[in-house]
């Protein structure tokens, strides 16, 4: 008789990659909520309105690694804005689809670099919620789009640009999305 274990080992490996990504997703969603939230109890508005650093933007650089993060961050930033009071009308939809473009691209981007550093890939956060909030910003309180657009870029950069970096290197350099991912 064949060995059963060899016959299903196909099927169960498939079923523990589903099962193994959307374990990644939700718990890179679950912390992006988690982090927004804390940073908004201990610095008021800093995770906020058009000029923000919000620090569990950096976990974007975690869709260099793996596909889950691009939903992840997406289902995440999602969350927040529906859970914070805060919350412009707009947010869930305007800071989502933002995250969603943002983390798709820098998956898509992933092999682009300049050196060993992934350039284009840390930018993309800026320029898609430049756009997309700084719209939103300037629909709500005006104050001029391009005003806002720059405000929310720099935020955003500034974020991915260093603690982005330091993540990205971290993984990176220690191959930890070969036992994490």
């Amino acid at each position: 008789m064949e060995d059963m274990g060899a016959v299903f080992a196909p099927i169960f490996s498939a079923m523990n990659k589903k099962i193994r990504n959307l374990t990644h997703g939700a718990l890179i969603a679950a912390l992006y909520v988690v982090l927004t939230h804390l940073q908004n109890i201990l610095v008021p508005d800093s995770a906020s309105f058009a000029i923000q650093f919000r620090v569990s933007e950096a976990m974007c650089v975690l869709a260099f690694f793996t596909p889950s993060a691009v939903w992840g961050l997406t289902l995440g930033c999602f969350l927040f804005n529906l859970t914070f009071a805060g919350s412009l009308p707009l947010d869930m939809l305007a800071g989502s689809l933002a995250t969603l473009l943002a983390t798709g691209g820098m998956y898509l981007t992933r092999k682009w670099r300049v050196g060993s550093y992934p350039l284009l890939g840390m930018l993309l956060p800026a320029v898609f919620n430049a756009f997309l909030v700084g719209w939103e910003l300037e629909l709500y309180i005006g104050g001029g789009f391009w005003i806002n657009a720059i405000f929310v870029a720099i935020g955003e950069a500034a974020v991915l640009l260093t603690l982005g970096t330091a993540l990205y290197y971290t993984i990176y350099r220690r191959a930890l999305q070969k036992r994490i991912f």
